[in-house]
């Protein structure tokens, strides 16, 4: 896995994270509105966000002295990428899987036994 997909999963793989992932899906918001909806403070909201910045998961646009973060289309796209590559090869596997064992007529962990 590339470094950026990692660094997305990463990203996403803290509960606080992926709500204001979730929450960005609906739409842009600024860090105030988020900090509203969410039982962390302002600053620890802002935090996250930089994460999910750093990972290429969300964008940020200054309106005014407000910050609007919204989803960025790029990465998200880059992890349905690397989704549909995993998912694609995890399927082939299965399928030669279920090939062998059609050939042999006995599962493979059966075969291998002396």
């Amino acid at each position: 896995m590339g470094t950026y997909q990692s660094e997305a999963l990463d990203a996403l793989g803290d509960p606080t994270r992926r709500a204001i992932f979730e929450r960005l899906g609906r739409g842009p918001c600024a860090v105030g509105e988020l900090a509203a909806e969410l039982p962390v403070s302002r600053p620890a909201v802002s935090q996250h966000l930089k994460v999910l910045e750093k990972a290429g998961l969300v964008t940020c646009t200054a309106v005014g002295t407000r910050r609007v973060y919204r989803l960025d289309p790029r990465g998200i796209d880059a992890l349905r990428a690397y989704f549909t590559h995993f998912w694609s090869t995890a399927m082939s596997a299965y399928r030669d899987q279920v090939h062998r064992q059609t050939r042999t007529g006995t599962p493979e962990t059966e075969q291998e036994q002396p």
